[in-house]
């Protein structure tokens, strides 16, 4: 007979039947083997022997109609057997208890030496509450094992319930702490390698029958127990109660304590993330669940979006089913695969995936234009005060828009094979989750596992779990989010990479730079590669912008220059990840007009990095150069006229270069420049250095196309001007094709003659870039993107005028700027001569 699944219990005494019943398996009421038996393999033998069907063991509930005096020997037999069993386990728990005890001890001592493993604070933060969990327990097994052992049926022991319940504040205090006590534990693991050795084996003494001595165990599962205990409690006691006479002393003790204990359990459930709970598996071992999340799966040459849970044992890809109103939400199991035959193929070794067609980045941009927009409707009909049902519309348009954009927006692979046969394939947005989800599997295929098959009731009772074990309730889009939580923040960040530290050995190194946006994460910034070192120094700088992000991730990589490892697919990255880290972007913190310094730690690696925050609406202030000499922030008719040219000598340069060797380069105008090469490169333009065209061709191509936007963005007029700028915005609004034609046309004609043919000469360059598009991934519309806000931008009273919000900025304005320039992207070659010839047939007036 087997025991009853664990998972079904964990939510408080209410749920005792759980739904574990509809396993045929499950022995009816009045009959079952005890659930509250603890899972370790080394509970007292006698007890297991007896419980193994007929003996003298647990008998069924007598049928009705027998005498009294039997249904009183019967409970008083069943409360002993409860009680035996809850005795054997508490032994375990108090065992398992000292050995979390076991290293606080010579921890603390070496906490005040000049080489302490952990800090003071580290050890009380980790060990919290435990020595008081210990004492409780220990006095309560103390007392209850005598009054076990000398059986009779005068023995009361109510009591020793009622204060074990009176004691449950200090779980409270254990389970508040929890989450970050496993954090701080893994931190400390990862940053010191005596700490991880004593936390990966800790030995728990076996019980006084045992043949064995000890067992091993991690201090993540022993930091675990607790929160196991107190339902292991409940369900004693309510076990208890129901074989103890209504009239015995015992009685209004035991529900006194119950009482208490499930008002305790239901206050905390909510808490204990993220691991709630386990389910057993048909042996009796502990199946939890490690990780869960959202991920894209091509399926059927199509993506699809699953919620993917990873167990100690089993990876189980699982849809959420369509169900009708008031039904409870349950899952759909689509495949499983046993860790202990789930295996990651190689880039070289993997056969050739099923075509990943990514999707045009044009529409991705028009997806997030359209999400901005009902965005700022939904604020707009709020501060209104608008009618719910509006802002409902509005909210369903946004999420749909929000979920077709994270199912078509991840292209990197992730791959995982079945050794029995069938491959699966994820789509991620980010090398960061794909290492996340490698390293999960990776740690947990260490131990020892079996293969196996689950029967159907198996995975149905497994599947059913899924709901209530589910750590990521909500598909990560902001219209998922509370409307009081953060927005996150719009703008531009600026990062220094410092250095790294913390290599084994010389390796050639490099890091990557990632923010969420729309709820997933997008690389931005990319350092270049330190050779053959174990302490990179990259002081490279970069400015990233930011779409309501709230998170910064930094990857430290080990480039791979080995031709041998073919890339099937484009987007495959073989370099290895040597360690990640991310850190949230605090307004409060990043909100200074000072550099702020961190160190991110990942895996014995410390990063160095600084950084700070410029606004949407202080990225908008310009300030025209005091050097008139130079070329920055210089208006452009002042430039010109000096070097008697048509387009100024910069612009020509940065274009001329890239299209000698950077027009193939991927994400050219997107990714950014070293921040420190760009500002060197101003400096060679500003005082007119002759060294200029050297510089030049020895220079980052990212490095040239990142000074030639910054030209345009320190325009102190953008080169579109304010004054028309009103103008662009409601032209590119107009429906009617000739009337936007005319009008846009017209607006070109009203530019100055330096501002016109510089913009005519940028146009036809960035159309060249863009039919490069399938090696460049630079479409029309990502080059607009970049551009628009550049060449177009409201003037400071402009934007202070009619904007509310940080995010408002975002829509408002850089959807109708990318708009403008698309609109000249797209149009046939427009020639200088020819707009002038045909500027008497329209009115001069704007």
């Amino acid at each position: 007979m087997e025991l009853l699944l664990a998972g079904d219990f964990s939510y408080g005494a209410d749920d005792y039947d759980g739904e574990g019943n509809e396993e045929q398996k499950v022995p009816p009421e009045g009959s079952e083997t005890m659930p509250y038996i603890d899972e370790s393999p080394t509970m007292s033998p006698q007890l297991s022997a007896r419980s193994q069907g007929g003996g003298d063991g647990i008998l069924p509930t007598p049928p009705e109609g027998l005498g009294p005096a039997v249904e009183a020997g019967k409970g008083l037999e069943m409360r002993k057997l409860v009680l035996s069993g809850f005795l054997a386990s508490e032994e375990i728990y108090i065992n398992q208890l000292e050995a979390l005890l076991l290293p606080m001890k010579p921890l603390k001592a070496t906490a005040t030496t000049s080489q302490p493993v952990l800090t003071i604070q580290q050890i009380e933060t980790i060990f919290y509450k435990i020595q008081d969990i210990y004492e409780i327990h220990k006095e309560f097994y103390d007392n209850l094992c005598p009054k076990v052992q000398q059986w009779d049926s005068q023995v009361t022991l109510g009591h020793l319930f009622q204060k074990l319940a009176s004691q449950l504040g200090v779980y409270k205090a254990f389970v508040d702490n929890y989450k970050i006590a496993l954090e701080t534990a893994e931190k400390c693991s990862q940053s010191n390698n005596q700490f991880q050795k004593i936390s990966e084996e800790l030995k728990v003494k076996a019980p006084k029958d045992s043949k064995d001595s000890h067992t091993s165990i991690t201090m993540e599962a022993l930091l675990y127990k607790p929160i196991d205990r107190v339902t292991r409690s409940t369900l004693v006691l309510h076990d208890l109660l129901k074989h103890t006479p209504v009239d015995h002393p015992d009685y209004p003790l035991l529900q006194d304590a119950l009482r208490i204990s499930q008002n305790f359990l239901s206050s905390i459930n909510e808490d204990i993330d993220p691991r709630r709970t386990a389910v057993t598996t048909p042996k009796g071992e502990t199946r939890q669940l490690v990780k869960d999340g959202f991920l894209v799966e091509m399926a059927e040459s199509s993506r699809k979006l699953r919620h993917v849970f990873l167990f100690t044992d089993v990876l189980l890809c699982a849809k959420l089913k369509k169900t009708s109103v008031g039904k409870h939400q349950q899952y759909d199991c689509k495949w499983y695969i046993p860790l202990a035959d789930l295996v990651f193929p190689s880039p070289e070794e993997s056969e050739p995936s099923p075509q990943v067609h990514p999707f045009p980045d044009h529409e991705l941009e028009d997806m997030k234009m359209k999400i901005s927009a009902l965005k700022s409707e939904i604020q707009k009909e709020r501060a209104n005060k608008g009618q719910s049902r509006a802002i409902e519309r509005l909210k369903k348009k946004m999420f749909e828009n929000e979920f077709l954009l994270l199912l078509n927006s991840p292209t990197i692979p992730f791959r995982i094979h079945n050794r029995n046969g069938k491959s699966y394939l994820f789509l991620l947005s980010s090398d960061y989750e794909r290492s996340e989800w490698r390293e999960a599997i990776q740690k947990l295929q260490k131990k020892d596992l079996q293969a196996f098959v689950l029967s159907s009731v198996e995975l149905q009772v497994l599947t059913g779990s899924c709901f209530k074990l589910r750590t990521v309730h909500n598909i990560p889009v902001t219209s998922n989010k509370d409307d009081d939580e953060a927005p996150g923040l719009y703008g531009f960040l600026h990062v220094i990479v410092h250095s790294a530290k913390g290599f084994k050995q010389s390796a050639n190194l490099y890091c990557t730079l990632e923010v969420d946006s729309f709820g997933y994460f997008v690389s931005k910034a990319k350092t270049r590669v330190f050779r053959d070192t174990t302490e990179p120094q990259w002081n490279e700088e970069f400015e990233i912008e930011l779409e309501g992000s709230q998170s910064l991730r930094i990857l430290c990589y080990e480039k791979c220059y080995d031709k041998t490892k073919v890339n099937k697919d484009n987007n495959e990255i073989v370099d290895k990840i040597m360690g990640k880290g991310q850190i949230q972007l605090d307004p409060q913190t990043v909100q200074t007009k000072n550099w702020h310094m961190d160190v991110i730690e990942m895996n014995g690696i410390k990063v160095e990095f600084s950084m700070k925050f410029t606004s949407r609406d202080m990225s908008l202030k310009r300030t025209p150069s005091k050097k008139q000499t130079g070329v920055f922030g210089v208006k452009i008719s002042v430039v010109t006229k000096r070097e008697r040219s048509k387009v100024p000598y910069i612009v020509r340069q940065c274009v001329e270069e890239v299209e000698k060797r950077g027009i193939e380069e991927i994400g050219i105008y997107r990714i950014s420049g070293v921040a420190t090469d760009i500002q060197a490169l101003k400096a060679v333009f500003d005082a007119n250095n002759k060294d200029v065209l050297v510089m030049l061709s020895d220079m980052d191509i990212n490095a040239i196309a990142g000074t030639l936007k910054l030209y345009f963005r320190e325009l102190p007029e953008p080169l579109l001007t304010d004054r028309l700028y009103p103008a662009f915005m409601e032209g590119i609004a107009l429906s009617d094709p000739a009337a936007k034609e005319n009008c846009m046309m017209h607006l070109l004609r009203t530019l100055p003659d330096p501002n016109l043919i510089t913009f005519l000469f940028l146009l036809e360059h960035l159309k060249r870039v863009a039919e490069k598009e399938p090696i460049n991934k630079m479409s029309l519309h990502n080059l607009a993107t970049v551009f628009g806000p550049t060449l177009l931008r409201p003037s400071e009273v402009e934007s202070k005028g009619h904007l509310t919000s940080a995010s408002d900025i975002w829509s408002h304005d850089v959807m109708a700027q990318v708009q403008v320039l698309l609109y000249y992207l797209q149009h046939p070659p427009i020639s200088f001569a020819e707009l002038k010839r045909n500027t008497l047939y329209f009115s001069t007036d704007v």
